[in-house]
């Protein structure tokens, strides 16, 4: 039994009142101990509970500095159209983690419990639709991570593609790809899961935070669609054939500030919210290095991609130029590397990954260019390349003291720690095979698919004249006509594009107006055609004169 305390109370004295006054003296300290041990139990239970709610919050959150971010990086005629679908991508995340998503990851699960059978299972089986699911915060917690990687392909698709694709891949990659990898990383019963009762060479994969399961998910999604979405119009050429890439750069810097600083202060929920369960003290010990770790590998990832950018332009133009877009994607890559082992690892390794992850950015950059993959918020150097960084390195960094807090009795540490035994590193890598696989194997069709049906790329000249001109309104023409927006492009006379793109539309509303009248027609002699025998003849001549005006509207429309 428990006792309900009051804000006045404290928890002996209710316990006390509820005794009973029939009970011996034994029988009465054993219900007071039973009283106080449930009612510290349905304490902790709460403060887990609303933990991860306040993480969760954080965590989702990040999505408004996704938002911003993306919205800094485009030109202004796209704005509109770039932010809703970063909110397609919130909105289907949610409905496909709800039905089977959060059911294929976790289904009858619990997180960060090792288990004693050694049954290993490709994907959950129950709790579809949440049904029976009694630790609802948890699908919270998770829900906003499959938002994440979801949101993560958003920009590098910016300015070119169709509103339905960003909601079927959104759906698709959080309703079945995302979830199997967290079923195989994160669960008891995945076969990579460092937390199954016979690991992956007696350890298993180590992620955790994200930078495998999460960001090497999403940012392998976006490299698989921007590839085969093809770059913006005008992106690449070539001159004396060398390939040359025209920099599109967005429209607010300042955007772009404000959203790094929203998923820096995001992050703190995303890493330290992966401890579940802050009521255990070696968690609270764990989420602590955690936040620490967080915020030195930004700091080096931004001074790091700041000052080699900085090298690199005074070595190629002679007069070093201090970028401050490449710092602040030099600091987002820095996150993105730590969460992996943000818990277990020791402050100066946060450092030194951090320190790394900004040179990997800047190289991830400059290889997408010379690809010619267009990626307009530099989404899979950040998330790819600096997730796969981020997995290795706790096969590198890992402390064994920390490792223990989370695997009781297991001897895992990273080789550095290590030297003579790589078991770690090597679970870390096949980890990241698997995942980039998998991904690999199932979105590469489905985006051709998408591509083949006509549903993946927006029209040329809707992507010319701007998406929010051609999906959302006059209130962008209208702009556009004030002076407020700076949409001229290399592309020719802006006027003559936005010109031909409304009598192209004004050309399908007329055929759109003709044929609803055909249908009227038609309906009309069906009808006609449909009484009987004894109609009077003037009505069946009436229905051979409509069919003829029928005939003569349809060689009009077409």
């Amino acid at each position: 039994m428990s006792a309900t305390t009051s804000s006045s109370q404290s928890t002996f004295d209710a316990c006390l009142q509820s005794l009973s006054a029939n009970l011996t003296t034994d029988e009465q300290q054993t219900q007071m101990l039973r009283c106080i041990s449930n009612t510290i139990d349905e304490t902790k239970s709460g403060v887990d509970a609303f933990y991860l709610i306040y993480a969760a919050s954080l965590v989702f959150f990040m999505q408004a500095g996704f938002a911003m971010v993306c919205a800094g990086s485009v030109r202004l005629k796209n704005l509109q159209n770039t932010m809703l679908k970063n909110l397609l991508d919130a909105c289907g995340a949610a409905l496909g983690f709800y039905t089977v998503g959060y059911a294929f990851a976790w289904g009858s699960s619990y997180p960060g419990i090792k288990v004693d059978n050694d049954e290993l299972t490709f994907a959950g089986l129950s709790n579809f639709f949440l049904s029976d699911l009694d630790q609802k915060a948890f699908w919270l917690f998770q829900f906003s991570f499959a938002a994440t990687s979801a949101t993560i392909v958003a920009g590098a698709l910016a300015e070119r593609s169709q509103m339905l694709a960003y909601l079927l891949y959104s759906t698709a990659l959080t309703a079945f790809v995302y979830p199997i990898v967290v079923h195989s990383i994160w669960t008891p019963n995945g076969f990579l899961s460092s937390f199954s009762a016979n690991p992956l060479l007696g350890i298993g994969v180590i992620d955790y935070a994200g930078s495998l399961v999460v960001h090497v998910t999403g940012g392998q999604t976006a490299l698989i669609a921007a590839h085969v979405l093809g770059a913006r119009k005008g992106r690449f050429h070539e001159i004396d054939g060398r390939r040359i890439a025209k920099d599109f750069p967005g429209h607010s810097i300042a955007l772009k500030m404000l959203g790094v600083f929203i998923l820096w202060f995001g992050w703190y929920g995303f890493n330290a919210g992966s401890v579940y369960y802050i009521t255990v003290k070696s968690n609270a010990v764990l989420a602590q290095n955690a936040v620490v770790n967080t915020t030195l590998s930004a700091a080096a990832g931004c001074i790091s991609a700041l000052l080699a950018k900085a090298w690199l332009s005074e070595r190629q133009t002679g007069e070093a130029t201090f970028s401050l877009t490449d710092a602040l994607w030099g600091c987002l890559s820095g996150l993105v590397s730590v969460t992996g082992g943000c818990a277990i690892i020791d402050s100066w390794a946060s450092i030194v990954i951090g320190l790394i992850s900004g040179l990997i950015y800047l190289w991830g950059s400059n290889l997408l260019v010379k690809m010619q993959v267009d990626d307009a918020v530099d989404a899979i150097p950040i998330h790819l390349c600096s997730g796969v960084w981020g997995a290795l390195s706790v096969g590198l960094f890992a402390v064994p003291e920390y490792v223990q807090l989370i695997h009781p009795g297991v001897t895992a540490a990273g080789w550095f720690y290590k030297i003579n035994d790589g078991r770690l590193l090597a679970c870390q890598v096949i980890g990241i095979l698997f995942v980039l696989g998998w991904v690999t194997v199932l979105m590469l069709p489905f985006f051709g698919l998408l591509h083949y049906l006509g549903w993946l790329r927006a029209d040329s000249l809707d992507e010319i004249v701007g998406m929010d001109i051609s999906y959302h309104g006059a209130n962008v023409l209208t702009n556009y006509n004030q002076g407020n927006i700076n949409v001229a492009d290399d592309n020719g006379s802006h006027d003559q594009y936005v010109a031909e793109h409304h009598q192209r539309r004004q050309q399908q509303r007329e055929q759109n107006q003709k044929m609803s009248t055909l249908r009227r027609r038609m309906l009309f002699l069906d009808l006609s055609s449909s009484k009987s025998d004894h109609h009077i003849p003037t009505r069946q001549q009436e229905g051979g004169e409509n069919a003829i005006e029928m005939e003569e509207g349809a060689n009009e429309v077409f």
